[in-house]
Formats: C-alpha cells, structure tokens, sequence
C-alpha cells in the first residue's frame, strides 16, 4: 500500500484518486475550492482545503511521508510549476505533473517532476489506436517508442506454437500474456499453441506490431 497525494480535485485528480483507493492505497487530497472538495467527499475520506502554492501550509503535512505526489491541475502551467519546485524542496519522493504542451513538460522535469503527463492527448492517442485498426483492442505506452498491445492473434501464428513461430527473433516483438473469454493468462508456456478465439498481449514497437497485424 503506498500513501498518495492528490493536488487538485477536477475531473483529472478525482478520477486518480478513486482509481487509487480502489487499488487499496491510501490518498490524501488538496484542494483551493471548498465547493470542489465538498462533492468529493463521498468518494475520497482525507480531504483538505488549501493553497498548495503555501509553502506553510504544505510543511505541516509532511510531504516527506508520501510516497507519491500528483499534481492534477492542467489549466494553470504557473501554478503547477510553483507546485512542483515546492514539493521537491519539501523532499517529496515521486512527483507526477500535468502538461499541455511539449515546452512545459520540459519545464517540469528540470523543476523537479519525475513524471509528465499529458492526460488528454494520452488518451486521444490510445482511442486512436485502439479504434484506428480493427485487430488492435487496447494499448498501453511504456515508451514513445515501445508500448504493450492487445491484438487479434495473427492468422499466420494460429495452429503454431511460440517456440514454432521464434516470435523474439522472427517478428522482434515479446508475448506478455494470453487472453481467453475475458480471462487474463501471463507468461504464456513456450509451447502454447494459439487459438482463433485467444487475443495476445505483445510488447514492442509500432512498427513492429503493424507488421504482424
């Protein structure tokens, strides 16, 4: 269980912080807005009003203490900025920050952000490839160049076994998992043998996985 620090109770930061209570950690969350933090309490226990820009107000909650700080505002690059050098004076161990553009990721990350997110373009991203081909189901990205896809399994892998196929060497992909009547199957056996009615979870490159698609 990891102790949680949510800044910002929008749609963003109060969806993450249900996301996290329900994966069984513990969250603490901040916001400025007495009316947002009223309709959030509800669904999140530890809530607290204030200004996260005040160093003071930030002191008396021992940052330190957390494992994980997120920063979900999105419409005010300053703030979140302020916010971001704050929390690493303060000694936090891990800090995820919203941006909207290229030069305020960057901004962040030299300012003591360990992690940027673009939250809307990440999930207009994943949408597009999820619903731009018909045998890609979802996708995760681990890198902007390496991501782990769902996809149909290949018509020319049916029948075959990985250790047939030589999936590594042949189509420089890795098979993460199997996924069979909504049933999840990691680190499948190097002799299983592929179904019709399986999809996989493969890890690599967009080029690569258009290739076997």
């Amino acid at each position: 269980m990891k102790s949680i620090l949510i800044i910002g109770l929008g749609r963003f930061g109060r969806h993450m912080a249900q996301k996290f209570l329900e994966g069984g950690h513990e969250v603490m969350a901040i916001d400025y807005n007495e009316e947002r933090a009223d309709d959030a309490v509800g669904d999140i226990q530890q809530i607290l009003i204030g200004d996260a820009t005040e160093e003071r107000f930030m002191e008396t909650l021992g940052i330190r203490n957390f494992d994980l700080a997120v920063i979900a505002i999105g419409e005010n690059f300053q703030t979140v900025l302020e916010i971001t050098v704050l929390l690493k004076d303060l000694g936090c161990k891990y800090i995820v920050a919203r941006a909207t553009r290229d030069v305020h990721k960057k901004l962040l990350l030299r300012n003591g952000a360990d992690y940027v997110s673009y939250a809307e373009r990440e999930v207009a991203e994943r949408l597009a490839i999820k619903f731009g081909a018909d045998t890609i189901f979802d996708y995760v990205e681990l890198t902007p160049e390496i991501g782990i896809y769902e996809i149909a399994v290949p018509k020319k892998w049916l029948g075959k076994s990985m250790v047939e196929l030589s999936i590594r060497t042949q189509y420089h992909v890795s098979v993460m998992a199997t996924k069979k009547n909504n049933k999840i199957f990691p680190l499948p056996h190097p002799t299983h043998v592929f179904e019709q009615d399986e999809s996989v979870m493969v890890m690599g490159s967009a080029e690569d996985i258009e290739a076997i698609t």
